[in-house]
């Protein structure tokens, strides 16, 4: 069924003027373990900022959160290695709380991960993962316990979604969400377009190599024929709206059959990969009150490159 899903979302991106490819797509066993490496690159300053708050700021998140209730469990929407979050359990258990944690992600193998490298981390933390897309898995969970909940949505993954997308998302969120619910949610700063353009253009390539291992997922899953040397990877910045943009170049005029379907490229031609949206805190006020939240506490960064931002269901 995932690969049949898999299957025709490529087919329709690829048919689409101008084509396209969905960032989810990008995590498989190789995406993962790829987007690890982008994470700990030089150039990629969001995990060192992120990780900071986390690192220095994670028992006053927790004391900020139970001053509401102290009675709640901890979902987290993208989970990946659970790095980040897995000092805030840790600030949490000091803080005695009896929490589940329920991570949510798209990857098979990242919940399975998670289910065995948790517990090891943080013994004392039950945790039940869900693998699956954040929507319907929130209303799996919604099913399965009545608790408040905290839900994390980190690495300013939301600016992975255009505005409107954006707005959208958020309010389906909402949506899932009971009064009082939280959102700890991450936001990259507006800043140097030098700063931000390096973050997705790393001299090792290995963001490009990210981009182009979704080619190779689509010949492994969707029985492509994409000839990876024939496209390379091209980011954008445009510092007034703060959006920055991936792209895929194909280096010639050319023809790939996906699930024996043809499809032509040609010379110079772009696959839109993913974007990744860059915000002021008006944004991030703005974002909120649009989709239902109020502000309750903003956290940054040292250099405040990096906010982290828990927002209130009203």
């Amino acid at each position: 069924m995932i690969e049949k899903t898999f299957t025709k979302d490529i087919l329709k991106g690829l048919s689409a003027t101008p084509k396209y490819l969905q960032s989810k797509y990008f995590y498989d066993t190789k995406g993962d373990l790829l987007f690890q490496r982008i994470m700990q690159s030089e150039e990629y300053y969001l995990t060192d900022a992120d990780m900071e708050i986390f690192e220095e700021q994670s028992d006053t998140i927790s004391n900020v959160l139970s001053e509401q209730s102290d009675y709640f469990d901890v979902v987290e929407l993208g989970a990946g290695d659970a790095t980040k979050s897995t000092h805030l359990l840790k600030a949490l258990v000091r803080a005695k709380k009896d929490f589940n944690y329920y991570p949510i992600d798209i990857s098979e193998n990242i919940i399975e991960q998670l289910e065995t490298e948790i517990p090891k981390r943080v013994p004392s933390v039950t945790v039940i993962g869900l693998a699956g897309e954040y929507l319907p898995m929130l209303e799996e969970l919604n099913r399965m316990t009545s608790k408040k909940k905290v839900v994390l949505f980190l690495g300013s993954s939301i600016g992975n979604f255009e505005s409107k997308s954006a707005s959208l998302f958020l309010n389906a969120l909402n949506n899932h969400l009971n009064k009082g619910d939280r959102l700890l949610i991450g936001f990259d700063l507006k800043k140097n377009p030098h700063q931000i353009l390096a973050a997705y253009n790393d001299k090792e390539g290995i963001t490009r190599d990210f981009n182009l291992n979704l080619l190779q997922r689509i010949n492994d899953t969707a029985n492509g024929d994409f000839d990876l040397d024939s496209f390379e990877h091209y980011p954008t910045y445009d510092p007034l709206t703060g959006t920055c943009k991936s792209y895929l170049i194909s280096k010639i005029k050319q023809q790939v059959s996906v699930d024996g379907q043809p499809i032509n490229f040609e010379n110079n031609e772009p696959i839109y990969m993913e974007m990744s949206q860059k915000y002021s805190e008006s944004d991030i006020e703005q974002l909120a009150r649009d989709a239902g939240f109020e502000t309750e506490h903003l956290f940054y960064d040292s250099n405040k490159w990096y906010c982290n931002a828990l927002w209130k269901k009203i």
